[in-house]
């Protein structure tokens, strides 16, 4: 340890391990826990400390010493700035190796249960482009690199349009090419950048809660449908008019195109009225042999080809027949209950947005399925004894939480049902863990098995498979 301009310096750090939040993993030789933004497993670097805190301290690599035989030179130049694809300098192999090690250990430390033996994890064929959905956002005071700060003849634009800067609220990182979406979706993003700046249209100030431009969101589907969808902070029809047809005339590839006035404090679509400018309403996504309509307000996995290797395992550990009626909760809009409804006799989902369940609803009749029912509202007070008495008791659940998990209202009904089978599917292994924690008292976990859908970054799928005792 030494000090360098009143900062403490830790030389020849071995970076051990992953940890929370996309970071790694080293101690200094006294034992101390240093959280490292950037490292890699198996790095040995000199660490400058940032923070001190109770139990553990937070620092960034000062220098390389010796590079892990799994660290490899990130493709995007926004990496380390940008925060989205943090472990985009880790080999794939040694991603899925930790992605699957987190799964384990939060079950096992966790829900203070032991897995025998995890399958496999389900890695990704493709690393990058494989989102079909991404948003931006527009700011009048972008994130400026210290190339810019520091050149004195550099003419400073501040507005950009990209991802917040993590910690950051009120910056944003201007995105010159990214590489979890196919074009062209740089190409929309950059044009209607260079398009406003050029024409003066005015990007939204975090802080005076003004300016034109507040959002943008652009999907693209699996079979090339591609829409998007502006957020507008103040109504100026000219202006807004203006940038729509150059977007329609420029790509003239966009199915749907969409618009919103949204002035209110935060910019969630799902109380806002959307504008179809041109094209159609919706796009279409294909999944094997069932097709589902996406609106602008429409939840679907962001990794379509991912999402449907998800749902196989769903359907293997669920291991349905034909005579069994599944309860579906979070089922958003239907995906899963009707990628299943051909296995059983009935599904019943549940979802708390209107908007989600009137896209089930229309989904299943595009794809002609008739056992499946959908209700809306939330599940804490919607699943209780009067929909038992409704709907039944169900032979299996399949329950697929937002990150926070299951309320544990929920949990108790679950366990006041008593399913023979319980399908836990979560994006957060950790909040998925303390629920097993409570249904363990009744269920064993017999299969697991995590399935990565985002590549580059340290987020993972997992799927349980609970089993009354």
């Amino acid at each position: 340890m030494r000090n360098k301009k009143k900062n403490i310096i830790y030389e020849d750090i071995k970076i051990i391990d992953t940890a929370s939040k996309g970071k790694s993993l080293g101690k200094t030789a006294d034992g101390k826990i240093i959280f490292i933004e950037k490292g890699v497993p198996g790095d040995i670097v000199n660490i400058s400390i940032l923070r001190k805190r109770k139990g553990f301290l937070e620092g960034k690599i000062e220098k390389l010493i010796s590079p892990s035989p799994s660290r490899i030179d990130p493709r995007c130049d926004h990496f380390g700035i940008c925060g989205g694809c943090k472990w985009q300098n880790m080999n794939y192999d040694t991603q899925l190796k930790y992605k699957q090690k987190e799964v384990f250990e939060n079950i096992k430390r966790i829900g203070k249960i032991r897995i025998l033996k995890p399958e496999p994890i389900v890695g990704s064929s493709n690393q990058y482009f494989y989102r079909n959905k991404m948003e931006f956002s527009f700011s009048n005071k972008r994130w400026l690199t210290n190339d810019e700060i520091n050149d004195k003849n550099y003419k400073l634009n501040r507005n950009g349009l990209g991802f917040h800067k993590p910690g950051k609220w009120d910056k944003i990182i201007d995105i010159k090419k990214c590489y979890l979406q196919i074009d062209p979706s740089n190409n929309i993003r950059n044009s209607i950048k260079e398009y406003s700046i050029k024409n003066n249209l005015s990007f939204y100030d975090y802080y005076n809660k003004s300016g034109l431009l507040r959002s943008l969101m652009i999907r693209i589907s699996s079979n090339g449908d591609i829409m998007v969808v502006i957020q507008f902070f103040e109504k100026k029809s000219k202006q807004i008019n203006n940038l729509l047809k150059y977007l329609s005339a420029e790509f003239s590839e966009i199915s749907s195109l969409n618009y919103c006035i949204n002035s209110k404090a935060n910019d969630s679509l799902y109380d806002q009225d959307i504008i179809c400018y041109s094209g159609d309403k919706f796009i279409t996504e294909i999944m094997g042999d069932l097709k589902f309509i996406i609106t602008p307000k429409s939840f679907y996995q962001t990794n379509s080809k991912q999402a449907h290797e998800l749902y196989k395992i769903a359907l293997e550990f669920a291991n349905l027949k034909s005579d069994e009626t599944v309860f579906d909760l979070y089922t958003g809009t239907g995906t899963i209950a009707q990628f299943i409804s051909k296995k059983c006799n009935k599904v019943i989902g549940i979802e708390s947005v209107p908007e989600s369940i009137e896209a089930a609803k229309h989904n299943s009749k595009l794809n002609r399925i008739n056992n499946v029912e959908f209700v809306v509202g939330d599940m804490k007070k919607v699943f209780n004894e009067e929909f038992i008495e409704k709907y039944g008791k169900p032979n299996t659940i399949i329950t697929d939480p937002p990150r926070d998990g299951m309320h544990k209202k929920v949990v108790n009904q679950i366990l006041n049902l008593m399913p023979e089978k319980i399908v836990y599917i979560s994006c957060n292994s950790a909040t998925q863990a303390r629920d097993i924690a409570i249904l363990k008292s009744k269920y064993k976990i017999t299969r697991s098995r995590a399935i990565d859908m985002f590549p580059q970054t340290h987020h993972i799928e997992n799927v349980v498979l609970l089993e009354k005792q």
